[in-house]
């Protein structure tokens, strides 16, 4: 397996451990690094995805609900959450990643670890993402924002 390629598995697995069972990232991230080291610069790399998405990860989720409206964010498989939340930072935060490698490198984790219909799905809400960047990023500050202040964020139902 490519080096970057495991450094976003080992990140994708610490987000689903994080979101499904509550562990903590950090503690998480150690534990993987242990059973499979990562030479550096993959092991920044990870980390960096793995802390980024969660540091983002309201704004991604309220992108991620824009570009895939019909579902839920709370109610996806968790692995294809995770694999939106993990590609939606990388296109949005990490600069130093090509958005196409990165749409291909999400719909080869969805091909690997989500359903049969994970690798189409991934594939069409980030390629919406890419085509809408600009506003859904504007869009998914703003829908976060008012989530946080308890408000509830108004035409969450479609992407632009």
């Amino acid at each position: 397996m490519k080096a970057r390629r495991h450094a976003r598995v080992m990140a994708l697995q610490a987000l689903f451990e994080v979101d499904v069972a509550g562990h903590d990232p950090g503690r998480t991230l150690a534990e993987r690094m242990v059973e499979e080291p990562l030479e550096e610069p993959n092991a920044t790399f990870c980390r960096k995805l793995l802390l980024g998405t969660l540091e983002h990860r309201a704004q991604l989720d309220a992108i991620i609900q824009r570009i895939a409206p019909d579902w839920p964010v709370e109610q996806m498989a968790p692995v294809d959450r995770n694999i939106l939340r993990l590609a939606a930072y990388e296109l949005l935060f990490e600069t130093e990643t090509p958005p196409k490698v990165a749409i291909n490198e999400a719909v080869e984790l969805a091909k690997l670890f989500g359903g049969d219909n994970s690798g189409r799905f991934i594939n069409g809400a980030l390629g919406t993402l890419l085509a809408h960047k600009a506003q859904l990023t504007a869009l998914g500050a703003a829908d976060s924002q008012a989530a946080s202040a308890g408000q509830v964020a108004s035409d969450t139902s479609r992407a632009p």
